[in-house]
C-alpha cells in the first residue's frame, strides 16, 4: 500500500517538474531560468531537509506523511488556478516550484525512515531497489502523462491531476495502522533533535564517505536533467514529446538496472558500482550533448538512467545501513540535503555555463568534471570504513536514583573511573577514541578523558547530557555495536569491581 503511495507521489513530482520545465521554456528563452526550475525544485530539500527529518523522528510518521501530500495538493491547486487566469510568469513559476519542493523536502525523510520499519535489515537493499523502480517507473509515467496532457489540454490540467493524486495518496496513508513504539520518556525537543542528528552524522565515518560521494555525483550529473528541455528543443522535431521520450528512456534504463542490482552488487560491490556508474553517466552525458538525432540521445539516456540508479541505490543503501532507527529520518535528511543541495548548485552552475557558452559545452564540461572527481577521490572508499551492527541492544537498565528527578532536570554530568595497566594504556586510549565518537553520536553535549596526576593508572571519563531524559535516552539508543564496545572498554579495567560510575545533576543556587 505504501509502495503504491510512493509511486503516486513520485508520479506527481515528475509531472510537476516536466510541466514546470516545459512551461518555463514558453515563458522565457534564458538557459539560466530554465535550469533554475531544477534548482527551485531541489533547493527546499537542502534548506528544510534537516528540520523535516527531526520532525519525522519526533512526530507520528503516519500523520506527518499525510500532511506532506496535502501540502503538495494545495500548491498544485494554486498553480493551476494561476495558469487558468493567465497570471503566470517566470519568477512566479519558480516560487511555486519552490513551494512544491517544500512538499518533497517534508516527504522524503519520513518515507526513508518508514522503509526500514517495514522490512528486515537483510532485505533492505532489495526494498530500496524496489523504491528505485518506483521512482523510475514514475519517471516514465509522470512525463508521459504530463506530455500527453500538455499536448491535448494544456499545462494547467497537469497540476489538476497532481492535486487529485496527492489527495488520494493522503487518504491511502490514513489507512495505515502503524505500530507505535512506546517510550516512558518525554518526546525530544525540536532544536535538540536537530543538534543530535547533526552530531550523529558528524561522528559517523561511513556517512562522511557517503555524503562526499553523493555530493560529487549529483553536482555534475544534474546538468543532464537541468538542461534536458533545451537538448530536446535542439534535436530535430524537438518538442514536448521529445522531452518526454528522453526522460522516459532514462527511467527505462534505471528500471532495467534496478532489476539486476542484486547481481551487480554481488559481483562488483558498492564501491565499484559507484565508480563505474559515475563513469558511465559521464560518458552518456557526452553522447547526449553530441547526439545528431533523437534515437542516439534516447539510447544514451537509457545508459544514463542505468548508471544513475546504480550509484544512487548503492549510496542510499550505505547511508541507511549507517544509521540506527532512532535517528534515521534525521540522518537520511542530511543525506538528502547533500544530494539535493548539490543538485540545486549543479543546475545553477551548468545553467550559467550554458548561458556563457552553449548547452553542448556545458554538458561536456560537467562530464569532464565528473571524471576528474573520480580520479581525485579514488581512495575514498565505503569498504575502508568498518560496518557496525546498529541493531537495538535493549540490555542495559536505566539507573535508580535516591533523588527524585524531573526528566527535564539538567545538565547531567557522568563520571566513570578506570584503573588501567600502563602497558595497555595505548590500546585503552584508542578504544576510548571510539567511545568518544559513540557517546557524541548518542547526543552528549561534551566528552572528556582525564588522567590523575598523582596516580597515573587512574583515568576518569566525563560526559555531559542536556537533561536527565537525554541521559536515560542513551539506554534506549544502545546498539549491538555499542555493547561490544562497552565490553572492550571494560576489559581494560584491572580491578575486580567494575569502574565506579557517578552521576551528578546541576543544582540551582536559588535567588
Amino acid at each position: 500500500m505504501l509502495w503504491g503511495t510512493w509511486v503516486a507521489a513520485n508520479v506527481c513530482m515528475w509531472m510537476n517538474d516536466v510541466a514546470a520545465a516545459w512551461l518555463m521554456t514558453s515563458l522565457t528563452s534564458s538557459p539560466v531560468l530554465v535550469a533554475l526550475v531544477q534548482s527551485a525544485s531541489t533547493l527546499p530539500v537542502f534548506l528544510l531537509g534537516l528540520p523535516s527529518g527531526a520532525m519525522a523522528d519526533i512526530l507520528d510518521r503516519r500523520r506527518y506523511f499525510m500532511l506532506t501530500q496535502v501540502w503538495v495538493a494545495a500548491v498544485a491547486v494554486v498553480t493551476c488556478t494561476t495558469i487558468a487566469f493567465d497570471a503566470m510568469n517566470a519568477p512566479l513559476l519558480l516560487v511555486l516550484t519552490f513551494a512544491n519542493g517544500i512538499g518533497l523536502a517534508m516527504r522524503w525523510p519520513v518515507f526513508a525512515a518508514i522503509v526500514p520499519e517495514l522490512v528486515p535489515r537483510s532485505q533492505l537493499p532489495a526494498a530500496l531497489a524496489l523504491n528505485g523502480i518506483a521512482m523510475n517507473a514514475s519517471r516514465i509515467i509522470g512525463p508521459i502523462l504530463a506530455g500527453a496532457i500538455i499536448a491535448s489540454a494544456g499545462s494547467a490540467w497537469v497540476f489538476v491531476l497532481n492535486a487529485l493524486l496527492s489527495i488520494g495518496a493522503a487518504f491511502t496513508i490514513s489507512r495505515w495502522r502503524r505500530e507505535q513504539k512506546v517510550s516512558t520518556l518525554p518526546g525530544e525537543r525540536f532544536l535538540g533533535a536537530i543538534r543530535v542528528g547533526v552530531q550523529y552524522v558528524r561522528e559517523s565515518a561511513r556517512m562522511h564517505v557517503v555524503l562526499l560521494r553523493v555530493s560529487i555525483f549529483f553536482l555534475q550529473s544534474t546538468a543532464l536533467l537541468a538542461l534536458l528541455p533545451l537538448v530536446a528543443k535542439r534535436l530535430h522535431g524537438g518538442g514536448a514529446g521529445t522531452f518526454t521520450l528522453l526522460l522516459a528512456s532514462m527511467g527505462a534504463g534505471a528500471i532495467g538496472a534496478a532489476l539486476n542490482l542484486p547481481r551487480l552488487r554481488q559481483r562488483l560491490g558498492s564501491d565499484e558500482l559507484v565508480r563505474w556508474g559515475s563513469f558511465v553517466q559521464a560518458i552518456a552525458m557526452v553522447v547526449v550533448a553530441l547526439a545528431p538525432n533523437v534515437l542516439v540521445a534516447a539510447t544514451a539516456m537509457v545508459a544514463a538512467g542505468a548508471a544513475w540508479i546504480s550509484v544512487a541505490n548503492s549510496l542510499t543503501v550505505s547511508a541507511q545501513l549507517a544509521l540506527p532507527d532512532w535517528v534515521r529520518a534525521r540522518g537520511m535528511s542530511i543525506y538528502q540535503m547533500a544530494l539535493m543541495g548539490s543538485s540545486a548548485a549543479g543546475a545553477a552552475l551548468w545553467g550559467q555555463v550554458a548561458a556563457m557558452t552553449d548547452v553542448r559545452s556545458s554538458l561536456m564540461g560537467a562530464a569532464a568534471m565528473g571524471c576528474v572527481a573520480l580520479l581525485l577521490t579514488r581512495r575514498v572508499r565505503l569498504s575502508a570504513v568498518a560496518e557496525e551492527d546498529l541493531t537495538p541492544a535493549n540490555t542495559l537498565k536505566p539507573p535508580v536514583t535516591a533523588l527524585p528527578l524531573d526528566p527535564h532536570d539538567g545538565p547531567v554530568l557522568i563520571a566513570i573511573e578506570y584503573r588501567i595497566d600502563p602497558v595497555r594504556a595505548g590500546d585503552f586510549l584508542h578504544t576510548m577514541q571510539e567511545r568518544r565518537s559513540s557517546c557524541l553520536r548518542r547526543g552528549v553535549l561534551s566528552w572528556s578523558l582525564f588522567r590523575d596526576t598523582s596516580d597515573p593508572a587512574l583515568y576518569v571519563e566525563q560526559f555531559v547530557n542536556e537533561s536527565w531524559a537525554e541521559h536515560l535516552r542513551h539506554f534506549e539508543r544502545m546498539t549491538v555495536f555499542d555493547m561490544e564496545l562497552r565490553e572492550r572498554r571494560l576489559g581494560f579495567h584491572v580491578e575486580q569491581s567494575p569502574p565506579k560510575v557517578t552521576r551528578y545533576v546541576a543544582q540551582g543556587l536559588g535567588s
